[in-house]
């Protein structure tokens, strides 16, 4: 464990129910939220359509998880604000970030097959050409446990430049998505399928068929594209519709840190899996999920949101009573979150089709305590 430093579009929103198959789950049980109190699913339903008129969220995909099983499931508003298309059951949305938890737990996964060790330099497996001059020595001491804790120094985005260290690896905290994206060729390379469409493969095998995850994918496919719904600018609410040919998820590349689609149902599969240690070996979880990473009380992230520190993949919150695990995702028009308590058997996935993630869960927390 180390301790670190850190350094509109209004409109009306037509807010549509989605069908009953998916609604059911809304039906059926009460909620119990982490702090004592039982919520009826229609207040939940009618306090989410509330939150999305006042803060002209388009649309949202939202899973409540009690007593490790999902106790409701909603998909709410609009796919596009011009075309009124609504968000339904199959709707899918970016993952964003949400990519990073489920990514890891894919690693782990390799850990345990002997593909991957936690603590041997990457550079052993496939040296990276990606690094600055000043920083070539010090980029061989990058290993995958420092990758899933946000150690390695490297920046988030390098936009094709050579990159320079923000410190020596192992020694602070640099929240990275190129990181995790060497990883990812990482263990492409330790199976000889690069990390294109053939990675996603082996990817679906591992977790998302295990987990019943059929349309979560990090590689753009014909559901995906039948299925996206449209994001919508974070600044002026424009709708947005992202597709392979206009530079994204271009060629098949498995995006680890950002390019997952999926929906909160399906997410919420991973997030069961965590909650009842399904998947990976007792002894993984534990590393997975205690502190790697330590925020001291200066730090920013600690300061402004409450973490306390981070796992592998999963930020944390950790106070007396329970541990937080948790996770944003902000691709600005498109946001989602994820959190899970396995002290509570709790656990809320969000996402939505617009960069109002935070007045959405600030306001979800207000019916159901603080959920960040």
């Amino acid at each position: 464990m180390i301790t670190v430093t850190l350094k509109r579009f209004s409109f009306f929103l037509f807010t549509l129910t989605l069908f009953s198959g998916v609604n059911g789950y809304a039906q059926q049980k009460t909620i119990h939220t982490m702090y004592g109190k039982s919520v009826a699913p229609a207040e939940l339903t009618e306090g989410i359509k509330k939150i999305m008129e006042q803060y002209d969220v388009p649309g949202l995909s939202i899973a409540v998880i009690n007593d490790n099983a999902l106790v409701y499931h909603n998909a709410l508003g609009v796919s596009n604000i011009e075309t009124k298309e609504p968000v339904d059951g199959q709707s899918i949305f970016e993952g964003a970030s949400l990519s990073k938890p489920i990514f890891a737990y894919f690693a782990l996964k390799m850990v345990e097959e002997g593909k991957l060790d936690l603590d041997r330099p990457l550079y052993e497996y496939l040296p990276h050409p990606g690094f600055a001059d000043e920083s070539q020595e010090d980029a061989k001491l990058i290993t995958a446990r420092m990758v899933l804790a946000h150690q390695t120094g490297m920046p988030n985005h390098a936009f094709g430049k050579k990159m320079k260290l923000a410190f020596k690896p192992g020694t602070g905290f640099e929240y990275s998505g190129e990181a995790y994206q060497y990883l990812a060729a990482v263990i492409g390379k330790q199976h000889g399928i690069g990390f294109k469409s053939d990675l996603n493969k082996l990817f679906e095998k591992k977790v998302t068929k295990p987990l019943k995850m059929p349309h979560s994918t990090f590689i753009w496919d014909n559901y995906v594209a039948q299925h996206k719904v449209y994001g919508h600018d974070e600044e002026d609410g424009t709708p947005k519709h992202r597709v392979p040919s206009e530079g994204y998820w271009d060629d098949g590349v498995f995006s680890a840190y950002s390019s997952l689609h999926s929906e909160a149902k399906e997410y919420a599969q991973f997030v069961i899996a965590m909650l009842k240690e399904e998947g990976l070996k007792p002894e993984t979880f534990d590393e997975m999920l205690k502190e790697h990473t330590h925020f001291d009380k200066d730090n920013p992230l600690r300061k402004q949101v409450g973490q306390t520190g981070w796992g592998l993949g999963f930020a944390q919150k950790r106070t007396p009573e329970m541990t937080m695990h948790m996770h944003t995702g902000n691709n600005h028009d498109f946001q989602a979150y994820v959190m899970f308590v396995p002290e509570k058997n709790y656990g809320l996935v969000l996402f939505t089709n617009s960069g109002k993630m935070i007045q959405v869960v600030s306001g979800i927390s207000q019916i159901l305590g603080p959920q960040f």
